[in-house]
This record gives C-alpha cells, sequence and structure tokens, in this order.
C-alpha cells in the first residue's frame, strides 16, 4: 500500500478503503470506511490535516493538499472526479466535485452540492447546500441539484464502493513478457526504382 510516514505524520487508512498501488498518501491524512483512491491519485497531508470520510471516491489523477490555515475536510458520500484539485476546503456530504475542477482554500461546499467540471471555487467562496457552482470563476445557482439527479448519485456512490470491493479482492500486476527485437534491415526496405513486389538484391548485406 503506497503511505508514507512524514515524521510523526502518519496516514489513518480504515481496513475496508481501497488505495490503488499507484496513488501516493503521505502525512497527515485519514480515510473512513468504504474510501475508494485511484490511480494517480496524491493525497498530501504535509502543511494539513487531510480528512476523508466514509465511502468516498477520489478518481484518477486528482490532486488533494493540506493547508497551512485549516484542514481539508470531504464528507462521506462524495465522489470527486479526475484531475480535480482540493485545498484547504470543506465539502459537504454527498457533493459531486466534477473531473477537472478546482476547489481553493477557505472555500465551503455545502451538503449536496455540485463543482461543475473545469469550474474554479475561488478563495473563501461558499456554496450553499444543494447548489450548483459552474464555470471560471464559478457562478453559484442555488437549488439547482434535483432530487432525481441525487438519487441517481447516490447510486454512482454505492458502486463505486462495490468497484472498490472488487479491487481490493482481484487486482493483481501481470508482468509483461518481453518480445524478441525485431531488426528492420535496410535491405528489406524497397526503394522507388525497385520492381512491384521485391526488393533490389544488389541493396543486400
Amino acid at each position: 500500500m503506497p503511505l508514507y510516514a512524514l515524521g510523526n505524520l502518519v496516514p489513518q487508512v480504515h481496513p475496508t478503503a481501497f488505495i490503488h498501488p499507484e496513488a501516493t498518501i503521505i502525512g497527515q491524512v485519514t480515510l473512513g470506511a468504504g474510501v475508494t483512491i485511484w490511480p494517480a491519485v496524491v493525497l498530501r497531508g504535509d502543511y494539513g490535516a487531510i480528512e476523508i470520510g466514509n465511502d468516498v471516491a477520489v478518481q484518477d489523477g486528482t490532486v488533494v493538499h493540506g493547508n497551512v490555515a485549516q484542514a481539508t475536510t470531504v464528507a462521506s458520500g462524495c465522489i470527486i472526479g479526475h484531475l480535480a484539485h482540493i485545498e484547504g476546503c470543506t465539502i459537504g456530504e454527498e457533493c459531486l466535485i466534477g473531473s477537472g475542477s478546482v476547489v481553493m482554500a477557505g472555500a465551503r461546499v455545502g451538503p449536496r452540492a455540485v463543482v461543475g467540471a473545469g469550474a474554479v471555487v475561488r478563495r473563501g467562496t461558499q456554496v450553499p447546500e444543494g447548489a450548483v457552482a459552474l464555470g471560471v470563476p464559478a457562478r453559484i445557482r442555488e437549488g439547482a441539484r434535483r432530487p432525481a439527479a441525487l438519487e441517481a448519485f447516490k447510486a454512482a456512490v454505492r458502486r463505486h464502493a462495490q468497484l472498490g470491493e472488487r479491487y481490493r479482492q482481484e487486482l493483481r500486476l501481470i508482468e509483461a513478457h518481453p518480445h524478441p527485437a525485431t531488426t528492420l534491415h535496410i535491405s528489406d526496405v524497397p526503394s522507388a526504382a525497385d520492381p512491384p513486389g521485391r526488393s533490389n538484391p544488389a541493396r543486400r548485406s
């Protein structure tokens, strides 16, 4: 498991969490039950703590960093999309943080809110419960998350937890078998002067 202590800062991981071998977890990081951490994720708890609740999926390539001023906190039942960046912020329960989005230090994303793909939530921004934040910088549409969409999201959270359990049980590394090197000789490459379908024997050595 790719866990690194930094001095006396040691990650705390629930036994049911899944961490992909190509993720990196450093320092003061706490992961709850059923958390899934996918390839190329970096959780770096050096300047400050990172606290992730139960059944949170942190997708491929996401960066979560601690902050001197406050912990980075993600409540239970959230999905953090691919290539997101969150740092020194608070994210409430059942939030969707879209792929490629940025949530900056001091921001607070309320429960069941959505940060759209590619959005930038600036420092100190408050995203109310159930709101949707879209664009750069993010503009907030209050009450825009529909109940049906929230139910579909909860199902997606459950699927991620189930997938993490499958990975815990079934993921294995397959070493690639080297293939014999193939050498292409210059004589094997026909020239424009060669008749079609044959190469020039004078060019063979």
